[in-house]
């Protein structure tokens, strides 16, 4: 399995480290993946969603950057998240919704042009 350079620095050492069960794992979300109708995008904002509700911030950022790949725009990223506010209440909202800043902060950054 390559190792990603753009991975939080604790995730690529777990991947380094544990090379099957990552794999492992990275097949069991492929199979579950093509398992169903669902298209990835909406696959990606459910699990972004799973992973506010268990306010897992480096899931969080995973999905964002994920969901992101697969065609999400940042209003469809938010919505998902803001969807939950009735469900897990609105301070694990607010966490999550500071997680995907961070995401999508770095992702502007990235698409600033240099001068």
């Amino acid at each position: 399995m390559a190792i990603d350079d753009n991975l939080p620095a604790h995730f690529a050492s777990v991947q380094e480290r544990f090379p099957k069960v990552m794999e492992a794992l990275e097949e069991l979300g492929k199979a579950a993946r093509q398992q169903g109708p669902l298209e990835n995008k909406t696959g990606h904002l459910i699990q972004l969603a799973a992973a506010a509700a268990i306010q897992s911030e480096g899931a969080v950022h995973s999905h964002v950057h994920r969901a992101m790949t697969a065609g999400a725009t940042p209003a469809e990223i938010y919505h998902a998240v803001l969807l939950l506010v009735s469900t897990i209440g609105f301070p694990r909202v607010a966490a999550a919704l500071s997680w995907v800043d961070d995401v999508l902060a770095k992702q502007h950054e990235a698409d600033r042009p240099r001068g």
